[in-house]
This record gives structure tokens, C-alpha cells and sequence, in this order.
């Protein structure tokens, strides 16, 4: 059996690693796909959200202090399940649970945002879990997610800074393997149709479309925007419950 995305992390090495590289000032998590996941937000005040992936919350934490009313994280990686819980320790409306998104029972009508960065390209099967996100959304709710972008899982290559980009096999979905910070990166490819579909199939009102089209602002090197504007590294999308 393959495994889960979260297994990658619960490796020590793999663990460290991840965390060193998300200290980089010009990391791609922060220059590209946090700045996107912020407009789409916007005003969090007095929202309750739900966030699939977590991580170790450090987003949770910012999200607390702008003023959301609770957070609740959902992570499958029991080394970035304790690592959240230490982060939210000061927050008595922060909540980390340790499973994976599959698995947990979306309560009805329950949150204003559900959030997932960065984690849904893990899953095997996205439809029965988009479901249970509309089920959970509180009627007007939005659901906003980033994934490597589908050119990018459609090729993907072992770690390193790419000079060639060759977009092959895109209408080949399911699963890819990735040599990634010296581990096994197992994920699955689709389309954007494929995700557009998976949204609209659950009952969602697509409202956003985005990529991430770097800004000068967020760079501190010449080099590095300009190589990120070769190609987009992540898609988002943005999904409303009517009502």
C-alpha cells in the first residue's frame, strides 16, 4: 500500500529537513502561496476555520491573532500534530486533531472558511471530501485551497532548481512519486478541469481562479523572480455554498 502524504513527514530527516527550508527567506510557500491564500481570505474577524493540513499551525496562529473567532486544524502527521499543538498552546480557541482529512466527520454547517494549503494534491480521492467541506461550510462559507500546480505534477521531477520545464502526461491523472529533500514524495495528479469539476460536483460556486504569479515585492533577489516567472508552482481555488 502506498503511502499517505503525511507518512513524509513523520521521518525525522524529512521533518528537519522541511523545517529548515521553510525558514529560507524566499521560500515558495511564503513568496508565492501565502500572499494568494491572504487576498482570497481577506477580513477573517469573528470566523470560525476549519484548516485541512495544517501543518505545525503556524497559520493558525497568525489567523488567531487577526481575530478569527476558532481554529481547528486537521493533520494526518503525528510529528506536525505535536509541533501544532505546542504552537496553539496559548490559544484556548485553537485546536489541532490528529487525523487525516478523510477521515473526519464534517459536522453541518459548522465553519465560515475552510482552508487547505498545499495538501489536497495527497489524496487519492477528492470528491467524497469536498462533500463533506460543503456539509461543514455555514451557508455563504468558502472553501480555499492551493495545490502544486497540475503542470507541474503532471512531470514531476527529482529535487534541484529546474532549468528545463516540460509539461507531459497532464491527462494522465493519479498518482506521481517525487524524490523530494532526500525523501519519497508520493501525491496524485489532475487536471484543473479535474479540479474545477470536484468542486462544482459537491456543490460549490467556483469564485476564484488564481496562480502564483510572483510579485517583485515579496523578493529580495532579482534571480529568484525572475525564475519564478517561468512558470506557476501552485494553483488556488476558491469554492462558495450558496445560501
Amino acid at each position: 500500500m502506498r503511502n499517505h502524504g503525511t507518512d513524509f513527514y513523520d521521518n525525522d530527516a524529512n521533518f528537519e529537513k522541511y523545517m529548515q527550508r521553510r525558514q529560507w527567506q524566499e521560500n515558495a510557500n511564503d513568496t508565492l502561496e501565502k500572499p494568494v491564500i491572504m487576498e482570497l481570505l481577506g477580513d477573517i474577524s469573528d470566523r470560525h476555520i476549519l484548516d485541512l493540513g495544517c501543518g505545525d499551525a503556524g497559520f493558525g496562529v497568525e489567523l488567531l491573532k487577526k481575530g478569527c473567532a476558532a481554529y481547528v486544524g486537521i493533520e494526518g502527521s503525528r510529528k506536525m500534530t505535536d509541533a501544532s499543538t505546542s504552537n496553539l498552546t496559548a490559544y484556548n480557541n485553537g485546536t489541532v486533531l490528529h487525523m487525516r482529512m478523510e477521515e473526519y466527520t464534517y459536522p453541518r454547517d459548522t465553519y465560515n472558511v475552510v482552508i487547505s494549503r498545499l495538501a489536497i494534491h495527497y489524496l487519492q480521492h477528492i470528491e467524497s471530501v469536498f462533500r463533506g467541506i460543503h456539509q461543514t461550510l455555514k451557508p455563504g462559507g468558502k472553501f480555499i485551497f492551493s495545490i502544486e500546480h497540475p503542470v507541474i505534477t503532471s512531470t514531476l521531477q527529482p529535487s534541484g532548481i529546474r532549468t528545463n520545464w516540460v509539461v507531459d502526461n497532464y491527462f494522465i491523472e493519479g498518482y506521481r512519486e517525487q524524490q523530494w529533500l532526500g525523501g519519497t514524495v508520493h501525491k496524485y495528479h489532475r487536471t484543473v478541469e479535474d479540479y474545477f469539476m470536484a468542486l462544482t460536483g459537491a456543490g460549490f460556486r467556483v469564485a476564484s481562479l488564481r496562480e502564483s504569479r510572483p510579485v517583485r515585492e515579496h523578493f529580495l533577489t532579482e534571480e529568484t523572480y525572475e525564475r519564478r516567472r517561468r512558470i506557476p508552482l501552485f494553483l488556488f481555488l476558491e469554492g462558495v455554498k450558496n445560501g
